[in-house]
């Protein structure tokens, strides 16, 4: 894994980063559209060391990763604002992991349906009584544009970790003032 430029802020704690990866819930997916960079917020799953997510089948950021496939996914979470004496020395409390690598269409149905379930897992767990069968997957069409599910999968290639993380005691809160 790289290491971050300030480095008192590398978080190399393997396990504590497959967490934080395990519980948030939504990363931002970065891809090189011509000259601009575009970046899009994305629901996802960690899942067998690698992000997952999936999409209508269509649209911009389908067109984009067909014409270039690298791209940074980015995964923060902010815990507040820490206080200091000094006001040039507050600073934030978070955790962001950056993974680099190739989103590459699960053509792989078994993987595309396993993906999918860990992502129902995720965000509405217990609400199905029945697992996602890959039938249905293959036959699911969109009610926008007819097209079936995508699902993507990032291999990271490289990856940082970094953290700043205090003791709430030294967050802001603003009803202590």
């Amino acid at each position: 894994m790289n290491q971050v430029s300030y480095t008192t802020r590398n978080c190399t704690d393997q396990q504590k980063i497959e967490t934080f990866l395990g519980r948030e819930r939504t990363g931002v997916l970065g891809m090189v559209s011509g000259i601009f960079p575009y970046t899009v917020p994305v629901n996802y799953v960690w899942h067998n060391g690698c992000v997952y997510f999936h999409g209508m089948g269509s649209g911009k950021k389908e067109k984009i990763l067909s014409e270039n496939p690298l791209v940074c996914f980015t995964i923060y979470k902010e815990q507040g604002t820490v206080t200091d004496p000094v006001p040039c020395h507050a600073d934030t409390a978070y955790m962001s992991v950056m993974i680099f690598g190739k989103a590459e269409k699960v053509t792989d149905l078994e993987e595309a349906t396993a993906a999918l379930q860990k992502v129902l897992d995720k965000f509405m767990p217990k609400y199905y009584s029945q697992p996602l069968t890959s039938t249905l997957i293959e036959k699911y069409r969109s009610s926008m544009d007819g097209n079936a599910v995508s699902v993507y999968r990032v291999t990271p290639q490289e990856m940082t970790a970094k953290e700043n993380s205090v003791e709430s005691g030294k967050l802001f809160h603003l009803e202590t003032r």
